[in-house]
C-alpha cells in the first residue's frame, strides 16, 4: 500500500457523468491518502471538431456551455475553484439523479464564484484556454481519447498520465483504495497502455 504524495491533475468535460464519479472517487481517495488534485478542464466538444458523426449527439453544441465555464472559472479563479465549481454542477437540486448538471448560475453561486461567469458560456472567449488545456491532457496519453484524463506526479517529480479510469459507480472506500493503488502501479509501468473491460 502507497502512502507516497501524489499530485494528480485531472482533466474533465463538466457535462460527463462518468467524469463527475472518478471525481468522486478522486475526492475519497484524497482523503485517506496524500492527494493533492488540480482540476482542469477538458472538452468532448473539442473532441469531436471535425467529426462526421458526433458520438455525443450533441448536434447543437449545448456541451461548450459548461466546458466555457470551466475554462473561464479556471483561467480566471484556478484549479481549486474549478474543482469547487465542478462538484456544485452535480449537487445541486437539478442534478439530483446524477444524469445531469444543475444551472450554472447557481453552481457559481455555491461555489463561491461570480454568478456572472455563466455568461461565458455562450462566447468564445475562453475558447484558446479550453482547446490548450484539452490538447494538453491527450498529449500525454498519446491519442484522441475521452474524459476524464489524469496524470499523476510523484516525489521524484515523474508524471505518468492514463485515460481514466472510468467509474461507472462509486466504489465503497476499501475498493477505491485498491483503485487507487492499481492506478499507481499501472502509471509506474512507462510501456503501459490501456485496459478496457
Amino acid at each position: 500500500m502507497t502512502r507516497d504524495p501524489w499530485t494528480v491533475d485531472f482533466w474533465f468535460d463538466p457535462a460527463c457523468p462518468l467524469s463527475w464519479t472518478t471525481a468522486r472517487w478522486l475526492r475519497g481517495v484524497a482523503e485517506e491518502r496524500p492527494v493533492t488534485i488540480r482540476w482542469r478542464v477538458m472538452s468532448l466538444s473539442v473532441l469531436n471538431e471535425g467529426r462526421d458523426e458526433d458520438p455525443e449527439g450533441d448536434t447543437e453544441g449545448y456541451l461548450w456551455i459548461p466546458a466555457r465555464v470551466c475554462a473561464a472559472v479556471q483561467s480566471g479563479h484556478g484549479h481549486e475553484a474549478l474543482g469547487r465549481f465542478h462538484e456544485a454542477l452535480w449537487t445541486g437540486e437539478e442534478a439530483a439523479e446524477g444524469e445531469w448538471i444543475s444551472g450554472l448560475a447557481d453552481a457559481l453561486r455555491r461555489a463561491g464564484l461570480p454568478e456572472a461567469l455563466a455568461g461565458a458560456g455562450s462566447c468564445e472567449e475562453h475558447d484558446p484556454f479550453l482547446r490548450a488545456s484539452h490538447h494538453d491532457a491527450v498529449r500525454r496519453v498519446h491519442g484522441e481519447v475521452g474524459t476524464p484524463i489524469l496524470a499523476l506526479t510523484g516525489a521524484d517529480g515523474a508524471s505518468r498520465a492514463l485515460f481514466g479510469p472510468v467509474i461507472a459507480e462509486l466504489p465503497d472506500p476499501a475498493r477505491s483504495l485498491r483503485l487507487w493503488e492499481a492506478v499507481v502501479l499501472l502509471t509506474g509501468v512507462p510501456q503501459f497502455r490501456e485496459i478496457k473491460f
